[in-house]
């Protein structure tokens, strides 16, 4: 079937529906499938009459492609297929091309990108253009209720609205407040003069914007023409949905080009090209939030504006809700910062706004924003504060890591003081200087990372940072440092340095490896310190005498910190692993060796090339695992160990034979049903692999609350994403 026919065949599919419509907008009894068909000559067709006719024919196009306009863009409805609507549009353009004097400001056709503008028209704006200030906790917003009603209660214009003028009346005033979604996007200015789009301006300063009216024009849920032919000035926001971006960077990503960053971004940087092709290429979108200037009486209160939006035709973000208290304004923000990034569009907050109009207009402005409402912005994401230090941490392998000392700053819903800085690399690349104003942000919203030095609040006090060639002991002495070899880290060449064994005994207990429950760093630090503890074999002799003595133990806590410690010493052969903290050894890497060889025993008597041959593992994991386990110390560690503890055996090819084998899963975000560990714990036992970065090899993503660059990566890459429910189901 050639295209022509493949049109046709869909547009029969659906002229029950069309035609229904039209019959209804129109006397002419001419109307027929036929005369909708699409012609290969790009003609009228043959059976076209007169002007009149014509006339009346355009006008009813019109009106079938505005509402079924209105029903796909603004109500997300479709009563006919996406083929059938093409097939309207296009006898639209072959008639108006027929007859060039028909054509209307308002047609459809009219979305066609023209040619590409050479720049932008500056426009002055009829009405300023305000900003809300912005909250930022429930606090900030008890403190704008209360002012709010202090105002109202000292404007004299509300005593005539009382039955009595006493000033006890007066106080009791007391407003109501609509709670509207903070889209994320571009603010955009449309003027219509009776009921028609005539320009569509950019915020800028706030005094002049830019004139984007044609690209504005390529987005479909901007009406041409009103419903009715009101003039006035109307205000929304213009976006990008998620899976546009997606869809784009997928297209980027091939081509071989960096994915955009966010939607936001891209949407602002679409409304400036100059093409308007590539605006409609891209389908943004836009939601109309307020009415700012009216040839007739503006609704009286917010609601109700926002109902003569959606009467006029404008698309209207659904998600508004009247409150009667600042507590339930509250309950709303934190509601939608649940709620948010399950919607296509972004959503940084909520914009609160007085209910009543003539309550608004008592309040009035600022110099810079309406003291009638607010933007009560969700946690940050990202923050400034101030670098007041940084200090190298030595972990339990050696690696030194340089973590900076931060002023304390609310980011993403928690206090954060304290930021890796990674490396001296890293810091070289930040140019990161003690007392720097930084920017801060939490990585996957759950680790806190510099992103950038905010260079120009430099005051020429800030200090540069350089790596010295020790660290210092808790007890004072002093051990020497060095950079590893073609890597830029760092690391303490005294291996039996104290806070180095600190650090491998709190991860020796951790759930990742014994899972010693009550067995936390302060545990380890009393027994570190009361030195009863010296090797890993000692935590397993340890008695209800030792543990008594120590501070802060009782009969109960020691004895219930003993049986604890009896109860771990089963271990399967992959924890165990992870427990040795063997350098370039982490968890994954345990679990791939432990399936490899099957026994420990096994494992201590491979050699380098053993390891090597072992899929996944390099050569420098190779060697660090050989070397391990033929130093004569180690030997002697395990000897001692086994001799305490029970390692569970897994056969050869074990990981191979489970329900998920050859499946590799990532996982991101919180989970609630469930920790990561217990979650990894499941994939493994099925036979299932875990990797830490999202690649096109990706088997799953799993996705828990609010997840990180992970998600994003899979929706780009098209790797298939589980909510922790859908998990639960597949690892019955």
């Amino acid at each position: 079937m050639h295209a022509g026919q493949r049109i046709l065949a869909v547009w029969n599919a659906d002229s029950d529906l069309v035609f229904k419509y039209m019959r209804a907008n129109t006397t002419n009894n001419s109307l027929r499938p036929g005369r909708v068909s699409r012609h290969s000559s790009g003609e009228l067709p043959a059976d076209s009459k007169t002007k009149s006719e014509a006339m009346e024919r355009l006008d009813s196009l019109r009106k079938t492609i505005e509402h079924h306009r209105y029903l796909y863009h603004v109500l997300n409805k479709s009563e006919i297929s996406p083929e059938a609507l093409d097939a309207l549009k296009h006898e639209l353009v072959l008639i108006e091309k027929a007859y060039p004097d028909l054509i209307t400001p308002d047609s459809p056709s009219q979305r066609v990108a023209g040619e590409p503008l050479k720049g932008f028209k500056k426009v002055e704006h009829t009405v300023p253009q305000w900003s809300f200030n912005d909250a930022f906790s429930p606090e900030e917003m008890r403190e704008f209720d209360t002012r709010v009603k202090n105002m109202l209660a000292k404007a004299p214009s509300f005593e005539t609205h009382l039955e009595t003028g006493r000033p006890s009346e007066v106080k009791k005033v007391s407003p109501s407040y609509v709670c509207e979604l903070k889209i994320d996007g571009l603010k955009v200015v449309l003027t219509y003069e009776k009921g028609l789009l005539v320009t569509a301006a950019t915020r800028g300063d706030g005094i002049v914007g830019e004139d984007v009216t044609a690209n504005i024009k390529m987005i479909e849920s901007v009406p041409l023409s009103l419903h009715e032919k009101v003039s006035g000035v109307f205000e929304g926001e213009v976006w990008m949905g998620k899976s546009t971006l997606l869809r784009l960077n997928k297209e980027e990503i091939k081509a071989g080009h960096e994915p955009y960053a966010n939607p936001r971004n891209l949407a602002a940087g679409t409304i400036r090209q100059l093409d308007p092709a590539i605006v409609k290429a891209r389908t943004l979108d836009v939601f109309i939030y307020d009415v700012t200037a009216l040839d007739k009486e503006i609704p009286n209160t917010q609601t109700k504006e926002l109902a003569f939006l959606q009467k006029l035709g404008f698309k209207v973000n659904e998600h508004f809700v009247e409150c009667k208290t600042i507590e339930e304004v509250i309950a709303f923000w934190q509601k939608w910062q649940k709620r948010a990034s399950k919607e296509d569009y972004w959503i940084d907050g909520v914009v609160v706004k007085v209910n009543e109009k003539e309550y608004q207009d008592a309040l009035g402005y600022t110099g810079k924003a309406p003291r009638f409402g607010i933007a009560f912005k969700f946690p940050a994401e990202q923050v400034t504060t101030v670098l007041e230090d940084i200090v190298l941490q030595v972990g339990r392998t050696g690696v030194v890591t340089p973590v900076a000392h931060l002023r304390p700053v609310l980011v993403a819903g928690s206090v954060v003081s304290r930021a890796t800085l990674h490396n001296e690399d890293e810091i070289e690349r930040l140019d990161a200087r003690i007392g720097d104003t930084v920017i801060l942000q939490k990585a996957g919203d759950v680790i806190p990372d510099i992103v950038a030095v905010v260079k120009e609040m430099r005051t020429g006090k800030e200090k540069k940072f350089v790596f010295p060639k020790f660290v210092e002991e808790t007890d004072g002495t002093t051990s020497p440092i060095e950079r590893i070899p073609g890597q830029s880290a760092h690391r303490c060449t005294n291996k039996n340095m104290f806070s180095q064994k600190r650090r491998k005994f709190y991860y020796f207990v951790s759930k990742k490896c014994f899972n010693v429950d009550g067995c936390g760093p302060k545990v380890i630090d009393a027994l570190l310190d009361a030195e009863l503890i010296s090797n890993f074999d000692d935590i397993f002799t340890l008695t209800l005498g030792d543990v008594l003595p120590l501070p802060r133990f009782a009969e109960l806590s020691a004895k219930n910190l003993v049986e604890a410690i009896d109860n771990a010493r089963t271990v399967t052969l992959g924890k165990f692993l992870t427990s040795l903290s063997i350098e370039h050894v982490g968890e994954e890497t345990a679990h791939d060796i432990a399936g490899a060889f099957g026994s420990i025993e096994k494992i201590r008597k491979a050699q380098f090339e053993d390891f090597n041959n072992v899929y996944g593992v390099g050569e420098v994991v190779a060697r660090s695992l050989a070397g391990w386990f033929a130093d004569e110390h180690h030997s002697a560690l395990l000897d001692r160990l086994l001799h305490q503890i029970k390692v569970k055996s897994m056969p050869r090819g074990e990981a191979l034979l489970g329900k998920l084998s050859g499946q590799t899963f990532v996982l991101t975000g919180t989970l609630v049903t469930l920790s990561r560990d217990t979650a990894k714990e499941k994939i493994r036992a099925l036979g299932g692999e875990i990797a830490e970065s999202v690649s096109s090899k990706t088997s799953y993503v799993i996705i828990g609350e609010k997840p990180g660059s992970k998600y994003t990566k899979a929706q780009v890459l098209g790797v298939p994403i589980l909510t922790e429910q859908k998990f639960l189901e597949k690892v019955k």
